[in-house]
């Protein structure tokens, strides 16, 4: 029997897997990926919800209320965390220290019939994750509004997104980037530079004919092959949605959302690797998706951060 219900859906998907995979062997690792999904279902359960279906090295779950999925992230974040704390204290393959997890939230109907759940509200959350970068829980602005003052500050808005398959952008919240153990002196080494005396006035994109510019309040701006993507590159080696970029804390934040990776050479030569990571983007350079930006056969787009004030003198 059908029936319409008002459910908040969360969708979780392990990231890294296929390291373990190589590293590991397929027992061994099924075993590992496993249990690591078990452990992510756990919190489902303690916060009131259930979960609808495994996916292979992910979930989806379904909650009466925002706040209960709310908190079985937060749980589901820290217990990978713990299980990648304890896997390198007792020196365990270097793939486990590579798992990341990445969460969506969506609130609003859906219909639950034969053990499963159909709607607007569970296809919103599956596309999210696409824009999800390691260690994020990205949720609607439907499920925000139910969350109790103290939830929402946690939270800041990544602006309206167009989602794959969907033709009205969603307004999407992102909570505050959490990092692992893992991530700590790594990820933050690159991304945090001394801020400019003038806070930037807009990024210049540009990838072969194309060229365009974008304000800070027309961010966030998603870098990918799909139609959907707001700065489109047309290239076999850039994944439909491959990164991300943010305004936020007064910088251009990018973020890798693919599987080939997404690389940044700033003017001076320097080259960063961002693998499900991050970084500030400065002055000006060049990104590479899938590819390093010195490899020819890359898609490289150039960047140009734009400010049009000079700076008041030392």
């Amino acid at each position: 029997m059908s029936r319409l219900v008002v459910r908040t859906v969360l969708f979780a998907d392990l990231r890294g897997s296929t390291a373990l995979f190589e590293s590991l062997g397929n027992e061994e690792a099924t075993g590992v990926v496993t249990g690591c999904i078990d452990a992510l279902a756990q919190p489902v359960a303690r916060s009131g919800g259930a979960v609808v279906k495994t996916l292979g090295d992910g979930l989806m779950a379904v909650f009466e209320e925002p706040l209960h999925a709310y908190g079985a992230a937060l749980q589901m974040h820290d217990a990978l965390e713990g299980i990648v704390v304890r896997g390198r204290e007792l020196g365990a393959s270097s793939g486990l220290a590579a798992l990341r997890l990445q969460i969506a939230m969506a609130h609003g109907e859906l219909v639950e019939t034969g053990g499963d759940c159909f709607g607007d509200a569970v296809n919103v959350a599956a596309r999210l994750l696409d824009h999800a970068s390691d260690n994020e829980t990205l949720l609607t602005v439907e499920a925000l509004r139910e969350l109790p003052a103290e939830a929402r500050a946690r939270f800041r808005r990544l602006d309206r997104l167009v989602l794959r398959g969907r033709v009205e952008p969603v307004e999407v919240h992102v909570l505050g980037v959490r990092r692992s153990a893992a991530d700590t002196g790594i990820a933050t080494e690159f991304s945090i530079v001394d801020p400019p005396d003038i806070e930037p006035d807009g990024l210049r994109l540009s990838w072969g004919r194309v060229k365009r510019s974008f304000g800070t309040g027309e961010l966030p701006v998603v870098l990918g092959r799909s139609p959907q993507s707001t700065f489109r590159v047309e290239d076999s080696r850039v994944s439909r949605s491959h990164a991300r970029v943010d305004w936020h804390a007064g910088s251009f934040q990018l973020t890798d959302l693919s599987y080939n990776g997404t690389y940044v050479q700033f003017n001076d030569g320097e080259i960063v690797s961002l693998r499900r990571g991050s970084c500030t983007l400065h002055g000006s350079g060049s990104i590479g998706l899938g590819g390093s930006p010195v490899d020819p056969l890359a898609a490289v787009v150039g960047f140009e951060v734009l400010r049009l004030a000079e700076p008041p003198p030392a």
